[in-house]
């Protein structure tokens, strides 16, 4: 039984001094997590928990597309950067170290020539391909100014994925699929996420996409046509006529970041009432770049005609922490955050009502608990002896999305349910169960 009094949770009564937003005040006043240097942050339990459910959303999309999940180390030899000639060309958010043997090393910030060394060492024939490899691992960027708490830090969990074809016709399908599955991500975090046409840096290439949450607190200037907010991507299927369109929907109307933004375009395109320029979050990237890293690497295959080819390479980019950023940044209202369900720690929390010289609640609280536990709904236990203002306000920090209260209202058959940031409903537990099950689909 996962109980308050046992909890790890070490919640702080006002905001850190350097928070700026929504989701740094709430993260670290909350207890999800903790600073340890300057852009580095612990995940504690609670944090951890959301941090793990977002990853899974995103691993469950990326299988759902044929992309095939491994793991590479954080630290990645100099070599492979030397030969595709990024190493002196990246700048200083790379961390360059030596071993003992005084061989040069880094910690990953990307892992384009990692992906593409395995990839040259074990596949020679066009048979092999398609190919979509991904890994969820810890970058590391020294960023000049980290700020925002985990939206912008030095160390960040990050989902990063590499399509390998043989023509650039095929690469284009692969590109597609992951938008697709992309969109499909953020939907089911509950985010509206909009493609941007949008520059593809350091990482190189000639097509790029951008997958930006309009927030106020973003640090991407965005402008698009206010009608790609009536896009609904579940009227989508994973089939290429159906991606097709999709890609066809959000590519018609105008939108781009700030360094692909023409003004003279947007007036021409976009009717004055439909314009829309504002501020995002970057929680996706999705860069085509041909054979820019197959070509000095080498990574070859035999076509059909026995003839050895560079394979086109797509990089496609989710920052995982950065999202559990993101989704406070678009759900907070009024200094509360709720959880969508899909992610949030716990699914629902009991709250009894007891004291010292009264117990009753805290007994019916265990019954009700396991009962919850026994449906699969993932619930905690409030079995302290604060007061009722105090339990209800750290479970608003929390940002817990139900709760069951037992207290004086409730009878044998109906409990008091409550969504956060809405009005109390009598319900038998009978009635919560299924209606929890069905928000979780």
């Amino acid at each position: 039984m996962l109980k308050m009094s046992t909890l790890f949770l070490r919640t702080l009564r006002d905001d850190p001094a350097d928070a700026e937003v929504a989701s740094h005040k709430l993260l670290v006043r909350a207890g999800y997590v903790r600073r340890i240097a300057a852009g580095i942050y612990s995940w504690l339990p609670l944090g951890l928990k959301v941090l793990k459910k977002i990853e899974q959303v995103v691993r469950e999309e990326q299988n759902n597309v044929g992309a095939q999940e491994m793991l590479m180390p954080t630290i990645q030899s100099a070599d492979i950067w030397k030969e595709s000639g990024r190493y002196n060309d990246y700048g200083q958010e790379m961390l360059r170290i030596k071993d003992r043997g005084d061989r040069e090393l880094l910690y990953g910030p990307t892992n384009e020539e990692l992906v593409t060394e395995i990839f040259r060492d074990n596949v020679k024939s066009y048979k092999s391909l398609p190919l979509i490899l991904y890994h969820i691992q810890w970058k590391f960027r020294d960023e000049i100014r980290p700020r925002f708490g985990v939206m912008r830090c030095r160390e960040f969990l990050m989902k990063d994925s590499y399509s390998f074809d043989l023509t650039k016709e095929d690469a284009i399908k692969s590109y597609n699929k992951m938008f697709y599955a992309y969109l499909r991500t953020f939907t089911r975090l509950e985010l509206k996420a909009l493609p941007l046409r949008a520059s593809s840096g350091p990482i190189g290439g000639d097509a790029s996409h951008e997958f930006i949450i309009l927030a106020d607190t973003g640090e991407s200037q965005v402008y698009l046509d206010k009608s790609l907010l009536d896009i609904d991507v579940n009227s989508f299927d994973g089939s290429e006529d159906s991606i097709n369109k999709m890609i066809s929907a959000f590519s018609t109307p105008y939108s781009a970041t700030d360094e692909k933004h023409s003004e003279k375009e947007f007036n021409e395109k976009v009717s004055k009432d439909k314009q829309l320029a504002t501020k995002g979050i970057e929680v996706g990237h999705i860069f085509y770049f041909g054979n820019k890293y197959s070509q000095p690497m080498k990574a070859n295959v035999l076509n059909k005609e026995g003839k050895n080819v560079n394979v086109e390479m797509v990089a496609y980019g989710i920052g995982v922490s950065r999202l559990v950023a993101a989704v406070i940044e678009a759900k907070c209202i009024d200094g509360v955050m709720k959880w969508p369900l899909v992610i949030s720690p716990f699914d629902i929390a009991i709250i009894p009502l007891n004291n010292k010289s009264d117990i009753t609640p805290l007994d019916k609280a265990r019954k009700i608990y396991e009962t919850l536990k026994s449906n699969s709904i993932d619930a905690i236990l409030d079995d302290t002896l604060e007061s009722p203002s105090s339990k209800f306000k750290n479970f608003d920090l929390m940002g817990v999305p139900y709760q069951i209260i037992i207290g004086s209202k409730s009878n044998d058959d109906k409990l008091e349910f409550k969504e956060l940031n809405a009005k109390t409903e009598m319900l038998t537990i009978e009635e919560i169960i299924k209606k929890i099950k069905k928000l979780k689909g």
